[in-house]
């Protein structure tokens, strides 16, 4: 491919990586003319040994790229036959997932309500890269409200393309619609600026159960099984006596009875479901009093706890929130008693009262935090009961699991980190595994290296 001189064709966003897989990866990006569509990629350093074309022509460029191997760093360029307009250095790779299953360290940024383009956003970003330096994260997962004030394409454009150029082109994003997504945008025909803008699973492609719609959908990295969930424009409709009538067959609305049948499929160690609409908060918005923040603890938490949920991420109410261990707790927080609802009422940081020891199974506990404030803050009495902490402050979440352990850190606008928890659990060791702190070997191997060297020259974007 030749300079991007050439033509008379520019990027306005991406490129950008979604639905990796071990074996395959989707790259994206829009120009301001259509053309044709084209990729040439290779194992880092070389982003030229292999390509692909469409004819098109069109502006919204999408290529599925398949037969890659897993958990390899891989360089990229995309452009046209003639024309590079990215890529081809090594600040264009995307890595493939592991294979499923396999346990091995494993990465996770969260960001909630950053659809707000400004300084507090960028400063919210720039802190995440520098705590992250070399190794960044595996999977990011943005839980709503990804582009105020409506969802428009332009306000897409700008909230979440420009903001996030450097990390879109090296990390797949996994979104949930917010609220504010859905002035422009329609779940039940999944149209709009939304589901333009994103590809995600619909037929298992990444690991789970077929959903069939993009508005929820699940993956798999490593031995983490993800779960996103659309708690504003899909029925919520459960089963009556939804926290004592779990799952009964052919009950429900569809994505309840999808969710029931998703986790009852997956074995893998770790569990993380994530959606828009926190079921505990007292920031900005309120679990006791709002239909669907109440609606999504009393039919879709009882699921969770039932199947052995770790943790689950929401946002909406723009503070930091953080629950202790819990288990049972679907009403509302007046109700809330830590000697029947807390599995531990510490704060599961190890500095502290110590780590949170989870069992394996059903009713083992769950943590949930609301991370609402990537690029709003404020509102509130911050003060539900299940909460370990409450900040009115900016910031998101990276996630850390290795083996038995999941470590969630705050990182504050600031680089402070303002909240640590633990949550340490026996697993079920079938396969030899290996990571930073311990080696477990058994009959069957399913080993791959910990950790994967990727080339990076900054640490903040623009």
């Amino acid at each position: 491919m030749w300079p991007a001189t050439a033509l008379a064709l520019n990027l306005e966003r991406g490129p950008y990586l979604q639905m990796g897989t071990s074996t395959s990866m989707i790259v994206r990006w829009r120009t301001d003319t259509a053309s044709e569509s084209h990729i040439s990629f290779g194992v880092c350093p070389d982003a030229t040994s292999d390509s692909i074309t469409l004819p098109g022509p069109t502006t919204e460029h999408e290529i599925e790229i398949f037969g890659l191997d897993p958990f390899t760093q891989y360089c990229y360029a995309v452009g046209t036959t003639s024309l590079t307009l990215a890529g081809g250095d090594t600040d264009h790779y995307f890595v493939t997932s592991p294979v499923p299953g396999t346990r091995q360290p494993i990465r996770i940024w969260v960001v909630g309500d950053s659809g707000l383009p400004g300084a507090i956003v960028q400063s919210v970003r720039d802190a995440y890269l520098d705590f992250a330096g070399s190794r960044r994260a595996d999977a990011w997962l943005m839980l709503g409200d990804n582009a105020y004030e409506t969802g428009t394409d332009a306000e897409y454009t700008t909230a979440v393309f420009q903001t996030f150029t450097e990390i879109l082109r090296n990390t797949v994003v996994w979104p949930a619609p917010g609220n504010h997504s859905f002035g422009a945008s329609d779940s039940p025909t999944q149209s709009g600026p939304y589901y333009e803008a994103f590809t995600v699973p619909t037929l298992a492609e990444a690991g789970g159960v077929a959903s069939g719609t993009e508005a929820y959908y699940s993956y798999d990295y490593g031995n983490v099984h993800l779960v996103s969930l659309d708690s504003h424009d899909t029925s919520r409709t459960a089963p009556s006596n939804p926290t004592t009538n779990i799952c009964p067959p052919l009950e429900g609305g569809a994505m309840y009875q999808w969710l029931c049948a998703d986790l009852a499929a997956t074995d893998k160690d770790w569990i993380i479901v994530y959606w828009h609409h926190p079921p505990y908060t007292k920031g900005s918005h309120d679990s006791d009093t709002e239909s669907q923040l109440v609606e999504m603890r009393e039919r879709f938490v009882p699921v969770l706890e039932h199947f052995g949920v770790d943790l689950q991420l929401a946002g909406h109410s723009h503070s930091y929130e953080r629950s202790m261990l819990i288990d049972g707790h679907y009403g509302q927080s007046s109700t809330f008693n830590s000697l029947s609802h807390a599995v531990d009422d510490g704060d599961g940081d190890p500095s502290g009262d110590g780590s949170y020891q989870k069992f394996g199974g059903p009713h083992g506990g769950t943590v949930y935090s609301v991370v609402g404030s990537s690029a709003k803050s404020g509102g509130g009495g911050l003060d539900h009961p299940v909460m370990v902490i409450s900040l009115s402050d900016n910031g998101s979440m990276v996630v850390d699991i290795d083996l038995d352990r999941l470590d969630a850190r705050w990182i504050e606008s600031n680089g402070a980190i303002r909240d640590h928890f633990q949550i340490v659990k026996p697993l079920i060791s079938t396969t030899t595994t290996t990571s930073s702190t311990s080696t477990t070997t058994s009959t069957s191997s399913t080993t791959t290296s910990t950790s994967l060297p990727v080339t990076t020259t900054s640490t903040s974007a623009t």
